[in-house]
Parts: structure tokens; sequence; C-alpha cells
């Protein structure tokens, strides 16, 4: 891990065994040529979806998360007039995503209440619930805010609801638990938590209903017909062409989650608590999440005079990556940029120590 990085929300650093398998592969492709050299995922198909305890089957990989969430919910079959339940503390893209599919299908778009912290209230979703909804999409853990969403209790009132419940866990996955939740439909990528290589992504689809396709029919995920029909399964959503070695690396980098298991989640949130022990307050920095939250995402918010920016200018001097999250980034909840500090595992508490230096200067 090199020295300072502090920014595993961003992109983490692949363990040697995942850019092995990646190095490997691509080694491969020169040796055979690309088709020939052609992997079986089914194994790592099988890892990724014990993650959230879903089956190989339910598995499509795609570019990363955005591409999978546009994949998603691009071809999603709601009738004109569908309600679609999101909070303000929703991911930038899906925001936009969101309000271009309700503006040209004719779908309304529900603010579900969240709390003081930033916390979907779930009986503020019950009661929208039953003033009726069709579809639910929550990221789990957002980029811009270090608050889990209460996954599991949204997913049991949307399943008692009989809605569809869309679940992203580009920014959990790897960091909190998500078996348990039973979601439609996990939307997630390799780079951030899971320490894969950047470029792959990918769905999974415990319960795929007729109403859900592509967006776009490909000659891999449908049936050449008057209207083309998907094949059975996920494989409808999935990208033949691709990087593949990301696929390949994205398989070892999950094989190395199971070995850690559940202690990973609790090393990462013993990194977010002392971080935010150690920043809260220094130079007049305080953090937006609760200080105990069980998750490795940290937000500061700044001091009059000194944005995000400049600290994160500062930092780099010191040798230390840290990410700026500007307000494009949750358009619906900062009001303006903030740091982000997303210790990987394995930081040591002093590189904490020194950031906090910084940032009293």
């Amino acid at each position: 891990m090199p020295a300072g990085h502090l920014d595993a929300a961003g992109c983490n650093v692949p363990a040697d065994r995942v850019l092995d398998a990646v190095v490997g592969h691509l080694r491969l492709e020169r040796e055979r040529g690309g088709y020939a050299a052609v992997p079986d995922l089914t194994e790592a198909r099988t890892a990724l979806a014990a993650l959230v305890g879903a089956g190989p089957e339910d598995v499509a990989y795609l570019e990363s998360g955005t591409a999978a969430m546009a994949a998603l919910l691009g071809g999603w079959d709601l009738a004109p007039g569908s309600r679609v339940g999101v909070a303000r503390t929703e991911y930038g893209g899906t925001v936009l995503l969101l309000r271009r599919l309700a503006a040209r299908r004719g779908w309304r778009l529900v603010d579900l209440p969240v709390d003081g912290d930033a916390r979907v209230d779930p009986d503020g979703l019950r009661s929208r619930l039953t003033a009726g909804l069709d579809l639910v999409v929550v990221s789990h853990l957002g980029s811009h805010h270090g608050v889990v969403q209460p996954a599991a209790e949204l997913g049991a009132l949307c399943r008692a609801a009989g809605v569809p419940f869309v679940l992203d866990v580009c920014q959990s996955l790897g960091q909190v638990e998500v078996r348990g939740i039973g979601a439609s439909a996990y939307v997630g990528t390799s780079r951030k938590w899971l320490a894969g290589p950047r470029g792959a992504g990918f769905l999974i689809v415990p319960d795929l209903t007729p109403a859900m396709d592509a967006p776009a029919p490909t000659l891999g995920g449908h049936l050449l017909d008057e209207d083309p029909v998907p094949v059975r399964g996920v494989a409808r959503y999935e990208s033949s062409e691709g990087a593949i070695a990301s696929r390949v690396g994205l398989g070892a980098a999950v094989r190395e989650q199971h070995e850690l298991g559940p202690a990973l989640y609790a090393h990462l949130a013993g990194l977010g608590r002392t971080a935010r022990d150690l920043l809260d307050g220094a130079g007049g920095w305080r953090v937006a999440e609760p200080l105990g939250e069980p998750s490795a995402i940290v937000t500061l918010r700044p001091p009059p005079g000194d944005p995000a920016e400049h600290a994160a200018a500062r930092a780099a001097e010191a040798s230390l990556l840290v990410n700026v999250v500007p307000t494009a980034r949750a358009p619906l909840h900062l009001r303006e940029p903030v740091l982000r500090v997303s210790p990987p595992p394995g930081t040591p508490e002093e590189t904490l120590r020194t950031l906090a230096r910084v940032l009293a200067r």
C-alpha cells in the first residue's frame, strides 16, 4: 500500500494477487489471442454473488457502477406515472439518470425522508410505500458521506409492500456487511472497497422480472425477433466486450475478501472511528457523520477561509492522498465541497495524526 494513501473510497490499491491475475490474463491474451483466452468466470461470479447472498447466475459484468445503474434503470419497463422513491442524499449520477428517465417516461420521483444524520427514515419509507411506490433506489453508503443506511430494514419494508428495492453497494461492498438485505438488485464496482482493478462494475439481480431488460438489445443478450427478446437471466445486461482482465482481477480481489472475512469490516469501522476522533476539530474542521459511524468513509466540513481544495493541496505536500468531494456528487445534499478521508486496511494511526496536523495549520 503506498504510504499516505487515504482514498480507498475513490480508488483503492489492488493486492499483489490481483495485479498478478490481471497481468497474467493479459499475457494469456497476447499468447493465444483475446477470444481464445476467454476465461471461465463461474468461480468469480459465485464468490461475488455470495457477498450479497445471491447465486452466480445473478451476476452480470459491466464497465463501472455507473454503467451498471444505467443498464438496470434504463431498461426497466415502468409505466408512465410510476412513482420512484429516492432520497436527497442520493449519488449525483443516479439523480441525473433518474431525472432524465422521469422526464422522458413520465415517472414521478418521490422524496424519501431522512433524519438529521442523513439516514433514510424507515417510518418515512413505510409512509411512502403506503401512499404508493413502484420502485425504491438507495445508496447503501454515500460517496460524499460516511453514513451507513439501514438497508436491511428498508429492504424488508419494500419486500413486504411488493416493491422492488435497488441498492447501490459501490461504497459498501467490501467494508460493511451486505448479506441478508434481500434487495431486488445490487449495483457495484471493483475499484473501491473490494480493491479490484478499474474498468469492472457489476449488477447482481436475484429478483429479475419480465419488466427488467437492458436499454439496448445486444447479440449476446437478446434473440433476434421483430421485437428482440432478452435471453434468460441477467446475461441480457452483460457487455460481452470489455476489460476481461479487470474482471479476472475482480475475481481475485473478491476471493481475498472471503479469506479476510467479517473481521475486515470491524477493522475498517475501527479505522473510521479513529480517523474521526483524531480529525474532528483539527484546525476547525468538523466531521460530518456521527463519530461512531461503522464505516471507513470520513467526511469533513471546512472551517471559514480554508476550502477543501486548499486542505487537499497541503495534504499532498505532506505525501497524503485525500479526496475533495464536489457538490455535484450529491447535489441535493451537499452545500459546499467536503474533504473525504477513506483509510484502506492497515493504515497506520500515525498517518491519520499527520493529516490532523496538516489540517491544523
